[in-house]
C-alpha cells in the first residue's frame, strides 16, 4: 500500500503529465483531452481532502501547494476547452502555463532572497556572546498568526535599531518564509521550531532551530 508521501508524489507527477498532455491536445498533437490522467489525479486529490488529520504539517503544506497549482491549471484548461469547442481558441496556452511556472519560481526566489536579507535563517546557530533580543517557538504558523506578527515586529525593530533598511521584507513575505522554514525543519523530525532575533556585530540575525 502506497504511503501518503508516495501518493503526494504521484499527484505531483500526474499534474506535470496533465500539463504536458493538455499542451499536446491544444497544440493539435493529441486527438482527445487526457481524461484518464485527470480522473486519476482528481481521485487522489479528493481522497486526501478528507484525510487532513492523517497528514503531518509538512504533508499538509505540500498537499495545499499541489491543490493550488492544480486548481490554477484546471481553470486554465476549462477556459481553453470552452474556446476550442466554440471555435474561438486563442494560442495563449503556452504563455499561461509559463506564467504559472514563473510564479512558482518567483516565490522560491523570494524565499531565498528573504532568507539572505534576514541574515540567513539557519538550523543550528553558532554560539555567540550576544544574547538573542527575542525568541519564540512555533509549531503551526498557519494557526499562530499573532506569534508570527510579533516575531516580525521584533525583526523590524531590530533592523530599525541597526539602521538596516535595504531588503526589509513585507509581513506577507515573512509569513511565507516562516511557514516554509518551519515545514523544512519539521520534516527533519522536529515538532516545534524556535526562532530568535539578535544583533551580532551590528547586524540583525534571524535564526531558526529545532526546539529540544
Amino acid at each position: 500500500m502506497a504511503t501518503i508521501d508516495e501518493e503526494l508524489s504521484q499527484i505531483e507527477r500526474d499534474i506535470r503529465t496533465l500539463k504536458i498532455e493538455y499542451e499536446q491536445y491544444f497544440g493539435g498533437g493529441r486527438p482527445r483531452p487526457p481524461s484518464d490522467t485527470q480522473w486519476r489525479c482528481e481521485n487522489l486529490i479528493k481522497r486526501y481532502a478528507e484525510r487532513g488529520a492523517d497528514m503531518n504539517y509538512g504533508q499538509r503544506f505540500r498537499y495545499n501547494n499541489l491543490t493550488q497549482t492544480y486548481a490554477k491549471y484546471q481553470d486554465m484548461w476549462r477556459k481553453k476547452l470552452v474556446q476550442k469547442e466554440s471555435g474561438t481558441q486563442q494560442h495563449h496556452y503556452g504563455a499561461a502555463a509559463k506564467a504559472i511556472e514563473a510564479e512558482r519560481a518567483r516565490r522560491a526566489a523570494e524565499y531565498q532572497a528573504f532568507s539572505n536579507a534576514a541574515g540567513g535563517a539557519i538550523e543550528e546557530p553558532k554560539q555567540t556572546k550576544q544574547a538573542a533580543t527575542f525568541a519564540m517557538k512555533v509549531s503551526d504558523p498557519t494557526r499562530e498568526q499573532t506569534k508570527i506578527e510579533e516575531l516580525y515586529r521584533k525583526l523590524i525593530e531590530a533592523r530599525t535599531e541597526t539602521g538596516e533598511k535595504a531588503g526589509t521584507p513585507t509581513l506577507k513575505d515573512f509569513e511565507s518564509f516562516v511557514q516554509k522554514k518551519t515545514h523544512d525543519l519539521q520534516d527533519k523530525g522536529g515538532r516545534e521550531v524556535e526562532y530568535s532575533v539578535s544583533i551580532e556585530s551590528g547586524r540583525v540575525k534571524l535564526k531558526a532551530r529545532i526546539s529540544s
